[in-house]
């Protein structure tokens, strides 16, 4: 069996726990250490992560290494086999080991040094990834279970309630919300500016909605208009310049996606306007028209909704990205690339069409039967992550119930009859509305159309692709998984050119 010795991270990055929390996260950077070992008379306390000390470096710059450390801390001597170091890392919460030679720190070993020697890593990863946790992160999250997901250390559907847009913006990227109206308003201030595109880019727009839908149109637009504000690589940039470009690309987003729409319908952009919250400037862009503040609230409390949503294919693209350290446009591209996707993105107008296939309530029975009968998908029914109701859903019904209108009566009348229907004809079998069901209809009753959809969830997700990028950032450490290999056994003889 092999040493410790053979696999270990060395030679280990030593600092004191009263070290200033900032200049230990430089020191890791430069030294590019993914993880310290703390030392006090040369007796290991603990250790310390980048992801860890970043964020607290930056917001509390009187912070010491002491402050954030993560105690307690197995020792390893470097002579020991792999066998017992896997036996001591399999103890809950136990992330490093210090690797010590005679009385000395000479390194570091984790279970992830481990995986590639063992077989242990690529084994037990199931299809997709379910369930696998890849990362840590203090943005947001799901509990699929409860039917609850959260910004931070709130809920996410209490903020759509309860809080304009740029408020649950700011959360996700600077850690707190507004403590009162100054603060919001600075925060408005900073960030309204920025929806405009430059001339560059809304020359460029005509052509670019000639050749591709609003969505995909995204991508050349994001790239062009990264590459013209001269976007560097996170990696060589510091964390203000990194939070600037976010606030660039996600308040310039709105403003392409409706400029893209109304271009291919032969009309001319409508610029944005600093005088009007989020939902109301979207869809001022949108129609040229000044909605209703009924509208208004609808359309941002949807937005709010869908700012982030856990680790979705979008938001992994986005951070495996962020990871090589590529620009934060790049990041973008590729989050948006995902979330094209029908599988991912492109759901709330197929649920609309379910509603358009059944037409009036009196046919909701008839047409639910026949596709639960052929074991067809019911579109805007069920998701891969809750098993309850979506929290989205159920205040979003409530949003379309406000409206009212007979899209919305169909709505609610084929929700209950897909109940009915699974309780006579599958029982046991639960299938809860999702948010695509009843983003529809709201967004269809404020006027968005349907082929708008996805790019208005577009919209609002930016923010949560930047927060994330922004975290991983933080991160040194590039996302490198690794693969089984399944195919003919290697190595065998390349054979000869026939004829």
């Amino acid at each position: 069996m092999q040493q410790v010795r053979t696999v270990m991270a060395g030679p280990v990055l030593v600092i004191q726990p009263g070290t200033p929390l900032g200049e230990s996260v430089s020191r890791m950077r430069a030294e590019e250490a993914a993880a310290a070992v703390v030392l006090q008379d040369g007796v290991p306390l603990g250790t310390l992560s980048v992801q860890d000390a970043s964020e607290p470096a930056q917001d509390r710059p009187g912070l010491q290494v002491s402050d954030v450390m993560r105690p307690p801390l197995g020792t390893i001597d470097a002579s020991e086999d792999l066998s017992s170091a896997l036996r001591m890392l399999a103890h809950p919460g136990l992330g490093h080991l210090v690797v010590t030679s005679d009385g000395q720190v000479v390194g570091v070993l984790s279970l992830a040094d481990l995986a590639p020697l063992l077989s242990i890593g690529p084994a037990a990863a199931p299809p997709g990834l379910k369930g696998v946790v890849v990362a840590e992160t203090q943005v947001s999250d799901v509990r699929g279970e409860e039917g609850f997901y959260h910004y931070r250390q709130y809920s996410a559907v209490e903020l759509a309630e309860r809080r304009p847009l740029e408020d649950s913006w700011r959360l996700l990227l600077d850690g707190e919300l507004p403590r009162d109206r100054a603060e919001q308003e600075g925060f408005a201030a900073e960030v309204r500016p920025l929806r405009s595109a430059s001339q560059l880019v809304m020359r460029t727009l005509p052509a670019i909605a000639r050749a591709s839908a609003p969505l995909e149109g995204l991508r050349t637009a994001i790239s062009l208009a990264a590459a013209e504000r001269g976007l560097r690589p996170l990696y060589d940039i510091d964390p203000a310049a990194r939070r600037a470009d976010a606030l660039f690309v996600a308040a310039v987003t709105p403003t392409i996606l409706t400029a893209l729409h109304r271009l291919s319908r032969g009309k001319e952009p409508v610029p944005p306007r600093l005088d009007l919250g989020a939902g109301a400037n979207y869809l001022w862009m949108l129609s040229g028209v000044e909605p209703s503040p009924v509208h208004a609230g609808a359309i941002e409390r949807y937005l709010t909704s869908t700012i982030d949503h856990g680790f979705s294919a979008s938001t992994f693209t986005a951070r495996v990205i962020a990871s090589t350290g590529a620009d934060l446009g790049a990041c973008l591209v590729g989050a948006i690339g995902a979330l094209s996707g029908p599988i991912h993105g492109g759901a709330p107008s197929r649920a609309l069409e379910l509603l358009d296939e059944i037409g009036s309530p009196e046919r909701a029975r008839s047409v639910i039967e026949s596709k639960v009968q052929r074991g067809e998908r019911i579109m805007g029914f069920g998701h891969a992550v809750y098993r309850t109701e979506d929290p989205r859903s159920n205040m979003l019904r409530e949003v379309a119930r406000q409206l009212g209108g007979p899209l919305a009566e169909l709505a609610l009348q084929v929700e209950r009859t897909v109940v009915e229907v699974l309780a006579e004809l599958k029982p046991g079998r639960r299938l809860y509305a999702n948010v695509e069901f009843y983003a529809g209809v709201v967004m269809a009753a404020c006027g968005i159309p349907p082929e708008m959809f996805t790019p208005t969830f577009a919209s609002s997700r930016v923010i949560g692709w930047t927060a994330n990028v922004l975290e991983q950032a933080r991160d040194p450490k590039i996302i490198r998984p690794s693969a089984r290999y399944v195919g003919p056994p290697p190595p065998q003889p390349v054979p000869p050119l026939a004829g």
